[in-house]
């Protein structure tokens, strides 16, 4: 047994000393996306403070809790919040709640983020079913000694984003007339916003989005053998997209806007899911 197995061991503890809840999906819920715990028909809330080894967040917006608990007949656990490498965290603690989901008895997962639209037919307010992603600019989370009990040694990566997934998304859009762009996400490491030379870098490598989460948990998600989905709210165009300088409260306004058809377009996909 590694020693970061070990650690991830006693977060697991911490957790099954307050519920023995046992979820089959899980989700993540981006920034000013957090609302959707809502809908949840909730079972158990856990602070990250209460878990033994468990990084904190510290964006204002980001609640920082796992709710445990049903969207219909669908028994998930849904973090309120993530922690992000710009935080000053090491990778394995920003990976950290996937594993402990994929430990909790996680086999599907649904990632929503925040993101800036890249793509030149996107408009603020868009929601985009993340079809593949670029990581080059993040260091991997696998890197180091292999967790053997998480996973292989050189996993593969041929599809990150599960096909049957990604029709529960279009379904769950369909249903509910909501119109759906797909494309393919890059996370930088944030925190500052991007330049408009690297805007245009990432729109040559083939990204549709950008933004500052996500595909680190994807890939430690895959590792484990969970199967995964994406989302991005697209919050803005990105830098030198507008004329408009970016800004956190972009964010926060487009998601607010956007709200309703978000709750709906989850919710709807959840139950797919199932």
């Amino acid at each position: 047994m590694t020693k970061e197995y070990e650690r991830i061991c006693e977060s697991l503890q911490s957790i099954r000393e307050i519920t023995n809840f046992q979820p089959t999906v899980g989700l993540v819920l981006g920034s000013g996306l957090g609302d959707f715990a809502n809908q949840i028909q909730v079972e158990q809330i856990i602070d990250y403070h209460q878990i033994k080894h468990f990084p904190i967040s510290t964006v204002d917006s980001h609640k920082g809790r796992y709710i445990f608990g049903r969207i219909g007949d669908v028994k998930l656990v849904c973090m309120q919040g993530r922690v992000h490498y710009y935080e000053g965290y090491q990778m394995k603690d920003v990976v950290l709640p996937i594993r402990l989901m994929g430990m909790l008895g996680v086999k599907k997962l649904l990632l929503t983020n925040a993101a800036g639209g890249i793509n030149k037919s996107f408009q603020a307010g868009d929601f985009m079913m993340i079809t593949g992603h670029i990581p080059t600019f993040i260091p991997n989370p696998l890197i180091g000694q292999n967790i053997q009990e998480l996973g292989v040694r050189f996993p593969g990566m041929d599809q990150v984003y599960h096909d049957g997934i990604q029709n529960c998304i279009r379904n769950g859009a369909q249903k509910n007339k909501i119109p759906l762009q797909e494309g393919k996400y890059v996370q930088l490491t944030g925190p500052s916003f991007e330049t408009p030379e690297e805007i245009e870098f990432l729109r040559i490598i083939g990204a549709d989005a950008v933004g500052m989460s996500t595909v680190c948990e994807a890939i430690a998600a895959v590792h484990m053998g969970i199967e995964v989905g994406g989302i991005s709210c697209i919050s803005n165009m990105a830098s030198g997209m507008n004329q408009n300088p970016l800004s956190a409260q972009d964010v926060d306004q487009t998601t607010t806007r956007v709200k309703a058809d978000f709750e709906k377009l989850i919710k709807q996909t959840i139950l797919e899911m199932e």
